[in-house]
């Protein structure tokens, strides 16, 4: 897209977050340009196809083509075996008693164009995935329901973490704005009920996100699932974009529920782009707009694609559609065309 004469895509990205009159619909890669990582803090371990383990003990995979290594637990590489002996299990790598070298991280966020673009730093693991990570899914699940006192012990602990990562990476990078995954659940239903959620989840959340707003940062909360039944709790404990909606919820219902006080950005249905190892340009194009046409006219939307398509040629194609249809949507949309 041409940006001459146009509103900077950072303002605009702005505009859509409060509902203010965006005069434009594009690709989301122009809104922040490449985005940082949190890998100061030795959190990933390699990004090279293989098995490894990170800093907590973790033993992940990256699958070689996949977008994203995943772990891998099983009952015997597992770090935490009982949760009411959680502390026995985990040496926390604390980020404040680490020796990390922040020059290199200062130097990209200090050639970033912050005139045009947001500093977006993406910070994935979030709360209940590091759970799930450290002890197996069902054991987490399990642990929510019939250990609540001992996973909120250590879920403080990971919270305290977090807000040691938020601190640093604020006080050296200074973002914009950051993205933290954690996904609560998956296409049809949350992982766990609404209230067990808000009872060990959502308080936890709230010291996060309140964190990141003291520092001046927006908090874009990614979760490509179901996230309906607690959408309202998003916004109230201060998620100002939720990225990863997916279709499946009814986001029409949650734009009318939240109105102004939680942006959206998402939109577009994976299964109907992502059809194995075809691509259907057309049914791609389709569905872009699709999504424009359904969701963008009551504002607080930001349509995108929820996460990364499996086949990177797809990519392409979604973003040029945002720029060519979305250019002029508004003015469409008023009437001025």
């Amino acid at each position: 897209m041409d940006f001459t004469n146009k509103i900077t895509p950072r303002e605009n990205y702005l505009r859509h977050l409060k509902g203010d009159d965006p005069q434009y619909i594009c690709a989301v890669e122009h809104y922040t340009g490449k985005p940082m990582f949190d890998r100061a803090f030795g959190f990933h371990g390699t990004q090279s196809p293989g098995e490894f383990k990170d800093n907590w003990g973790v033993t992940w995979v990256l699958e070689p083509g996949q977008p994203a290594a995943v772990p891998f637990t099983t009952e015997q590489n597992k770090v935490i075996k009982d949760i009411t002996k959680w502390d026995k299990y985990i040496d926390v790598p604390w980020p404040s008693k680490m020796k990390i070298d922040w020059a290199p991280h200062e130097a990209q966020a200090q050639a970033h164009d912050r005139k045009n673009q947001l500093l977006y730093l993406s910070m994935p693991r979030g709360l209940f995935e590091m759970t799930h990570a450290l002890m197996g899914f069902e054991d987490a699940l399990a642990n929510y329901l019939e250990e609540p006192e001992a996973m909120g012990e250590l879920l403080d602990v990971l919270t305290e973490f977090k807000l040691e990562c938020l601190k640093l990476i604020c006080d050296h990078i200074k973002p914009d704005i950051i993205q933290i995954h954690d996904d609560w659940g998956n296409k049809k239903s949350l992982f766990v009920s609404p209230d067990t959620w808000r009872k060990i989840l959502k308080p936890r959340w709230a010291r996060i996100y309140a964190y990141m707003h003291e520092r001046g940062v927006i908090v874009q909360h990614h979760a490509d699932c179901i996230c309906e039944p607690i959408t309202p709790d998003m916004a109230e404990i201060g998620v100002d974009v939720w990225q990863g909606v997916i279709p499946q919820n009814n986001i029409k219902w949650i734009q009318k529920e939240v109105g102004k006080k939680m942006a959206l950005q998402g939109g577009v249905d994976s299964a109907v782009i992502e059809d194995g190892t075809t691509i259907n340009e057309a049914a791609i194009r389709k569905e872009v707009r699709r999504s424009i046409d359904e969701y963008c006219a009551p504002g607080n939307f930001i349509p995108a694609h929820p996460n990364h398509p499996l086949n990177k040629a797809i990519s392409p194609i979604i973003a040029d559609e945002y720029d060519t249809y979305g250019e002029h949507y508004f003015d469409r949309l008023k009437g001025r065309m």
